[in-house]
């Protein structure tokens, strides 16, 4: 059975991420918060050719995952392939 931390229990975890979304604000960069694992809050950054993901883990690590543009620009015609390659 998952135990779920209740407000208080974990205030330095809290205190990371509230910094951490600061330092974004403090810079002007932007970013979105999503949640899509139960055990963590995900930071989506959106920075001229790269996408960060960055995840505060309910143990209070943090797990970064950066996709980083190739350089290429694509037509219409490149949506074909998403659905190709990435449809049940």
């Amino acid at each position: 059975m998952r135990k779920y931390l209740l407000w208080g229990e974990d205030m330095e975890s809290l205190k990371r991420l509230l910094g951490f979304l600061n330092s974004l604000e403090d810079k002007k960069i932007d970013y979105k918060l999503n949640k899509i694992r139960n055990e963590a809050i995900m930071v989506e950054i959106a920075v001229p050719g790269q996408l960060w993901e960055v995840e505060f883990m309910d143990d209070g690590t943090i797990e970064i995952e950066k996709f980083i543009n190739d350089g290429g620009f694509y037509d219409g015609e490149e949506l074909k392939t998403l659905f190709e390659k990435f449809s049940d």
